[in-house]
């Protein structure tokens, strides 16, 4: 009987009001376009997007499903650990308009809202991710409560903030919607008036104000930014974010892994369920700079980098005691295992499954550098 090592997958995609769209979407690229709707790319065995497996030998199944089958496929420390599943998700990600401002709720919150709500809280896993952006230092928003009036009235008591984070966060989060939308409106006018009169908007933000402002009118999130750090990731860097973690993706493309879980509690920026107690009461109030933001490991994911220049024939991924997604970004090759398995074609958006202690020869068909993504647990 013939134990397979490696096959393609058929990922899940998903859909969402913020999302890039058409050829503007990198998923949608990934998918050679033949969802110009899709947004995000979903690669793992959640419940709500399980990969199909592209092989005939077992095209019936799903990923989640073969796992369960063969346990030995996550490795030995995964398998123990994770009571026999694939603990990650990996995602892509295509962002036109800001993401809600959130949290994802740790371990324990996230079993309890699942008991609570499962129609906003759809599983009981925690789901740290890579992402924006945690708490500024607290100088910082103090310097902006000095220099936007309109965000002090909003918090009142600016010497407040370097002894109670929370409760001035707090305050913000649960200001009376018609108090919001007053205060922005009058924010609003004055960079429109400093940006026609040439004035520079850095210290207010003012660009980024009123494009969320456009995006999500009156919204309370808007005053978010003086609060949280702003950081633009370059390639390939990275951020790792807890749990309890505040945060808001804004725009552009960019690969996620995290646990497998699609729980996320909401605060503002979004048209769906908002849950303002529950965010303002599980945060982590800790502020720091936006450079502690840059990358830092988790203990049961890791997302590798891999690029391949094109006048090298041939690469190998190596063997690690865990089972890895790879994601084509850029280039094609033919896949094989040290097995008698028949060679995979692969190519700009293919997605690979490969089971533990595995290597992977990966013989390049074009001289065309390679670009790929590897999602796995390191333990």
């Amino acid at each position: 009987m013939c134990v397979l090592r490696v096959f393609p997958l058929s990922c899940a995609v998903q859909q969402y009001a913020w999302g890039k769209m058409g050829s503007n979407s990198e998923v949608a690229r990934l998918l050679a376009s033949s969802d110009p709707l899709a947004q995000i790319l979903w690669m793992g065995t959640h419940p709500r997007g399980d990969a199909k497996i592209l092989d005939n030998r077992i095209s019936q199944k799903t990923l989640g499903q073969w796992i369960a089958e063969n346990q030995d496929s996550l490795g030995s420390k995964v398998k123990d650990t994770f009571n026999g599943n694939l603990p990650l998700l990996f995602k892509v990600l295509s962002v036109e308009t800001a993401l809600s401002i959130q949290a994802h709720p740790n371990k324990e919150l996230a079993e309890k809202l699942h008991l609570q709500a499962p129609q906003h809280y759809p599983d009981a896993n925690h789901k740290p991710e890579m992402g924006l952006c945690g708490f500024r230092p607290v100088e910082e928003i103090v310097t902006f409560l000095k220099k936007v009036p309109e965000f002090q009235v909003l918090i009142r008591d600016d010497a407040a903030v370097a002894s109670a984070l929370k409760s001035c966060f707090s305050h913000l989060m649960k200001s009376e919607k018609k108090v919001v939308v007053e205060q922005l409106n009058l924010l609003v006018k004055r960079i429109s008036q400093q940006a026609a009169a040439g004035n520079n908007m850095e210290d207010t933000f003012g660009e980024l104000l009123m494009q969320l402002h456009q995006q999500y009118p009156g919204d309370i999130g808007c005053f978010a930014i003086y609060f949280l750090n702003l950081l633009t990731l370059k390639p390939g860097e990275a951020m790792f974010l807890e749990a309890n973690v505040p945060h808001a993706y804004l725009k552009e493309d960019c690969v996620e892994c995290m646990a497998c879980s699609d729980n996320t509690v909401r605060a503002g920026l979004t048209p769906k369920f908002i849950d303002v107690p529950t965010l303002c009461e599980m945060l982590s109030y800790i502020p720091s700079s936006s450079k502690d933001r840059l990358f830092l490991p988790t203990w049961n994911f890791t997302i590798m980098k891999m690029e391949v220049p094109g006048s090298v024939t041939e690469y190998k991924v190596l063997a690690l005691d865990s089972a890895s997604i790879l994601l084509m970004v850029q280039g094609t090759v033919t896949a094989s295992t040290p097995t008698a398995q028949t060679p995979i074609p692969l190519q700009h958006g293919s997605v690979l499954f490969t089971r533990a202690n595995e290597s992977v020869s990966l013989k390049l068909t074009e001289q065309k550098n390679l670009l790929i993504f590897r999602a796995c647990c390191l333990l």
